[in-house]
């Protein structure tokens, strides 16, 4: 059965035509979107689980060659945890959300793991890692898909950025970026069990969807904001275009970048949340506080500062900024979120305060996971402020796309969660003006486009 799969950075989903009608299959309960996080009592029984999940082939002997090393730490986990065979030690979605919650000290947790595979110098072993944990995710997210269609999925379009990595670093660069990451998201989808696997752009994908609701010819800017990325496309659209099967000539221009809501998320956490944790706090010495730490402990989104904020030496240098800090007890709460692996928690509540932010003035944080009765206000205004940069960027993407066109487009189609912001509407007004600007699901226009282009390539 063919299939559009949207691997995103913030959900997961899963289409299928039926009767002419994309249908998103339930892969998280009854849900339609499954957010894209896994947690595992045991970092090393992810690989373990994959290889679990796979059938008895070459592919699987493969695989248990190529992961020998790992799978035996996994057994060594589970003698140390006291795991029993059929004991449950893996879970994704909003199941893994809840185990992080509850015991964020203990286990392994990975949020938006697509934000991690365009990441330059993985070592190999760090390639293999990111492959189990893709793997393990579509793996789960199409047995579900498989359970509630009652059909086997073989092919399958699946979604991806026009760049993995920022736009920023040379051509060749974000070749290299690009082909790794597109290499662990085909491994992983042939370990999960499709036969054929081709990728569409995002952006393009998104546009298809909203194409079908056209009645007349139009030049559209489309543009996806992700979680991890921002897409943007340029692209002929309308009643004589939707018809045809090779579209190349119909893109007129396309840019990306590595920057989307999970950095929004980030800006509004450093700015809002670490001044609760002493980032603004003042030292004995007179001097201002060192900021680097801090916002290490809210990017969320790269490898480097995540393994800098764990590491023991940022342990002993937060132990020697406490006993300099004027307010120890701000230093003290940074120590016990650095002990209990709650930086993701910490982001996870700015960006459930971005969301609130999309219907209301202000909003109240509630931070009591950290401390009883700790909490923050935040205004509409502040969250404008903390994300400028990253808006800046997106806004000069789609510039860069129209560029391209050289053509202005007759209308704007805005796609992805993070859409829904009055503040990036806003943006988007003053710089395009009166173009019209338009929006869909901002969840589930890529994975429908997604399935139609299954439907159309491999019938």
């Amino acid at each position: 059965m063919i299939c559009g799969f949207d691997y995103g950075t913030s959900n997961c989903a899963i289409g299928v035509m039926t009767e002419d009608r994309v249908n998103l299959l339930p892969v998280d309960g009854e849900k339609t979107f499954m957010p894209s996080a896994l947690y595992a009592l045991g970092r090393e029984l992810i690989c373990e689980q994959v290889g679990l999940g796979l059938p008895a082939g070459m592919l699987r002997d493969d695989f248990l060659l190529s992961r020998k090393v790992q799978l035996q730490q996994a057994l060594r986990a589970r003698r140390e945890l006291e795991l029993s065979n059929d004991e449950q030690v893996m879970f994704v979605g909003h199941q893994a959300f809840a185990h992080y919650f509850a015991d964020p000290e203990e286990g392994y947790f990975v949020k938006s793991p697509k934000s991690f595979l365009g990441a330059s110098g993985l070592r190999p072993e760090f390639v293999h890692f990111f492959e189990d944990i893709v793997t393990a995710m579509m793996q789960t997210v199409k047995q579900r898909a498989e359970q509630a269609s009652g059909k086997t999925l073989t092919h399958t379009v699946i979604g991806r950025p026009v760049n993995f990595q920022g736009s920023r670093i040379s051509d060749n660069s974000a070749e290299q970026s690009n082909q790794q990451a597109l290499a662990i998201l085909t491994a992983a989808a042939k370990r999960s069990g499709f036969q054929q696997v081709e990728f569409l752009y995002e952006p393009i994908a998104a546009g298809l969807s909203f194409e079908r609701n056209l009645t007349d010819n139009k030049t559209v800017l489309v543009v996806d904001i992700g979680g991890g990325t921002s897409d943007c496309a340029m692209v002929r659209m309308g009643p004589d275009h939707r018809g045809r099967s090779e579209r190349k000539a119909d893109f007129l221009g396309h840019s990306g970048e590595r920057v989307g809501g999970n950095d929004l998320d980030i800006q509004l956490a450093g700015k809002q949340l670490m001044p609760l944790f002493g980032m603004t706090a003042p030292l004995k010495s007179g001097k201002p506080m060192p900021t680097k730490t801090f916002l290490d402990a809210v990017c969320t989104n790269d490898v480097g500062a995540l393994g800098r904020f764990s590491s023991l030496e940022t342990g002993l240098y937060l132990e020697q900024l406490q006993r300099d800090c004027l307010q120890p007890e701000l230093i003290a709460r940074l120590i016990r979120l650095r002990d209990n692996k709650q930086n993701q928690q910490l982001v996870r509540s700015a960006e459930n305060a971005k969301i609130a932010l999309s219907d209301s003035d202000n909003t109240c944080v509630a931070l009591d996971y950290i401390e009883t009765g700790l909490n923050t206000h935040i205004q509409r205004t502040e969250l404008e402020q903390a994300i400028e940069r990253p808006l800046q960027r997106i806004m000069a993407l789609m510039q860069e796309a129209v560029a391209q066109a050289g053509v202005q487009p007759d209308l704007i189609f805005v796609t992805g969660g993070s859409a829904r912001s009055p503040v990036i509407r806003e943006a988007v007004a003053r710089v395009f003006g009166d173009i019209p600007l338009l929006d869909g699901d901002h969840f589930g226009s890529v994975a429908s486009g997604l399935t139609e282009w299954a439907e159309k390539i491999y019938c």
